[in-house]
């Protein structure tokens, strides 16, 4: 059952700038991830998701309810952590967070009281003075504390030290084994193969592959990086194998193989002829996915181009 449903959304800004024709689902109790680098159009897609902008074409549901005609109803019952940060000025994080507990009509702190433990959050201080770090944690606790059964994250783990991460990261994972339907929109490749089920990927405001990620992890298609022991060996190998050489490197007397899993063996009695100095498996990542879609030289992890991730 599809609790999140977005189908041909276009939003054109014009010089190719926006998204276009962006569709997928996200079931019930499913993480699903929306990746891509900054810039690529999540941010855009989500804030049709939550009724803060029209859609030029296409149709977004929340839960069955349009997300534009029905956008308070759909701001009220889920829990939504945005990428850009915005609190009221003048107040502490103890007054914020008794000001959205009496918006929402909580009067049980459980889940805030938990949330509170859980990323160690002083909120007595002024909100002004806070690090991105803290606001953030802040924003963790507003956004979840009344325990919706719906989550958008936008970015989640934005500006948070890595123990916080790995904290959001269990966080996560404990609101999906309750039965959450969660969205996670991230640029972080540890932070989505942790969590999520399955995985859209956004390049220039399109969506360009939806996988399951237990697929990836079950990828039959296998990598080997293989050093000879002398120029010799390397030479006469690449000269004579049947085998798929992905990668030459002669100044290194090193190749990478592309195998399928029924022809390890075939790979091995290949290479029992020649002298080496190691072989090793090299692991098919979602990042390796990903860059499919990418220019080898664009660093996702960090949000910019220009980053080479290297041949191995």
């Amino acid at each position: 059952m599809s609790v999140i449903e977005i189908n041909h959304l276009t939003k054109d800004y014009g010089h190719h700038r926006g998204i276009f024709d962006v569709s997928f689902s996200v079931n019930k109790g499913e993480v699903f991830g929306f990746l891509g680098p900054n810039g690529a159009g999540k941010t855009t897609t989500i804030r049709h998701i939550m009724g803060f902008s029209k859609p030029q074409e296409g149709q977004i549901s929340v839960d069955g309810k349009d997300a534009w005609t029905s956008a308070a109803s759909i701001k009220r019952s889920v829990g939504y952590l945005p990428g850009e940060l915005a609190f009221p000025a003048g107040m502490t994080g103890k007054q914020f967070i008794d000001f959205m507990a009496k918006e929402r009509q909580i009067t049980d702190m459980t889940k805030t009281n938990y949330l509170l433990d859980m990323f160690d959050l002083d909120p007595s201080g002024s909100i002004k003075r806070m690090s991105l770090g803290t606001k953030r944690k802040l924003a963790v606790v507003t956004a979840f504390m009344h325990d919706p059964e719906i989550l958008i994250l936008d970015e989640p783990t934005s500006g948070l030290d890595p123990l916080m991460q790995e904290r959001f990261i269990d966080f996560v994972l404990g609101e999906k084994k309750a039965g959450k339907t969660i969205l996670l929109s991230s640029h972080i490749f540890s932070e989505v193969d942790a969590t999520c089920d399955r995985i859209a990927i956004i390049k220039d405001g399109e969506v360009v592959s939806t996988i399951v990620a237990n697929d990836l992890k079950q990828n039959k298609n296998k990598a080997f990086k293989v050093e000879f022991s002398n120029h010799e060996d390397y030479e006469k190998f690449v000269a004579n194998t049947s085998l798929d050489v992905s990668v030459k490197r002669p100044e290194q007397d090193q190749v990478k193989l592309q195998i399928q899993d029924e022809n390890i063996h075939e790979l091995f009695q290949e290479l029992s002829e020649y002298q080496l100095n190691f072989i090793s498996e090299i692991k098919f990542t979602l990042e390796d996915y990903f860059m499919k879609f990418y220019d080898r030289k664009s660093s996702v992890e960090e949000g910019k181009e220009g980053l080479s991730h290297g041949m191995y």
